[in-house]
């Protein structure tokens, strides 16, 4: 497809894994080795106030400059990446029923052109799609059917994506959603639940934090809710007295304090310096939008179980975060190490803060693997 979501479920090429975020621009390239692979290179640029927000592209000048930049920094020479679309409003991930009869020009005619128009929350004909066959299952009413994974963008958000990175003088030749990217770095800790069991994976970046429940590796409900790592920080900076700042060192380098689990479900401050109150209370409306999440997917259906929490993005990297998040929805929680996960050989060292937040653009990395 010209213009639109790029080689979802291709195979991979040679190239390089592009992240765009609103704070930073990480670029990736791995190389196989053995069973494994290899970070051959990576570089992460930040990101200006005003240039990308709320998921989209604002100046694709400064971006493409950015991309070449971390590139040159790299010594990195490539004619294409991989590059992924932020979860949010202007992106649908739906699991949707189709008669198993279809043969795969038929297929592709309803998914696209008339089931396509039925989930999507702007009009057909301003979405770029993709879809996926998944597998076949027996409905309520005995008649077999195939479950098919349905990807939506709106057009205009790909479109600013391929000129950006055609400023930039590459050709994108894979464009996804962040989320799948993230799940293709941690397959292998998917895979130690057992088929029906859900994980919940909170990716937590600068704007939002995009909350995904997945089964079997495959994406059943999908949620972006406004609390990132910009908010705890701006809370955290108030709180000491610090000017505002779009670097979050500072909060990766914090660890919350354990503390017992009030009735309310909140946790006890008695004692909390204000920074950690501050931190704690964002955090606890983060842990409200995540108990509303899980508890929506588990009233899809019967029988329905979240096995844990895995936490990943640059928020992921607060310390003892698991712990907190275990406290207060009463879940198992672990954070995310995707260098770790991915048996990664580096030969450059990548401080432990740094580790959550790569999980995208490794997931992109692995597309473009040579």
């Amino acid at each position: 497809m010209v213009n639109s979501l790029r080689g979802l479920f291709a195979k991979k090429n040679k190239g390089v894994g592009i992240e765009l975020a609103p704070d930073r621009v990480n670029i990736v390239q791995l190389r196989k080795q053995g069973q494994g692979f290899k970070l051959a290179a990576f570089s992460s640029i930040p990101v200006p106030e005003g240039v990308f927000q709320e998921g989209q592209i604002l100046d694709s000048a400064t971006m493409a400059e950015l991309i070449q930049t971390g590139l040159a920094e790299s010594k990195i020479k490539v004619k294409q990446a991989a590059t992924a679309v932020p979860g949010g409003r202007d992106t649908v991930t739906r699991i949707i029923p189709v008669p198993a009869e279809l043969d795969d020009r038929e297929l592709r005619e309803m998914v696209l052109n008339q089931e396509a128009g039925l989930y999507l929350p702007f009009p057909r004909e301003e979405a770029d799609v993709d879809y996926q066959k998944l597998g076949l299952f027996i409905d309520e009413d005995g008649i077999e059917k195939v479950q098919v994974l349905l990807v939506a963008t709106r057009k205009e958000i790909t479109d600013v994506y391929m000129q950006t990175f055609q400023q930039a003088g590459l050709t994108v030749d894979v464009l996804e959603i962040s989320s799948f990217s993230l799940i293709r770095t941690i397959r292998e800790q998917l895979r130690q639940f057992a088929p029906q069991e859900a994980v919940a994976i909170v990716d937590i970046e600068f704007e939002n934090t995009e909350i995904s429940i997945a089964v079997d590796g495959v994406p059943q409900f999908s949620r972006t809710v406004p609390i990132g790592t910009y908010q705890i920080q701006s809370a955290l900076s108030r709180a000491m007295n610090l000017p505002p700042s779009r670097n979050i060192d500072l909060l990766q380098g914090m660890t919350i304090p354990t503390a017992p689990v009030d009735s309310m479900g909140g946790g006890k401050m008695g004692g909390t310096n204000p920074g950690h109150a501050a931190m704690l209370r964002v955090l606890g409306e983060l842990a409200d939008e995540l108990r509303r999440s899980i508890d929506f997917y588990l009233n899809q259906g019967e029988n329905l179980e979240v096995a844990q929490l895995l936490l990943a993005g640059p928020g992921g990297a607060i310390g003892q975060l698991d712990e907190f998040f275990t406290q207060r929805l009463s879940l198992p929680a672990s954070q995310v190490d995707p260098v770790a996960a991915l048996s990664l050989e580096t030969q450059q060292e990548i401080p432990p803060t740094q580790r959550p937040g790569m999980g995208v653009v490794l997931g992109l990395g692995l597309r473009e693997a040579w």
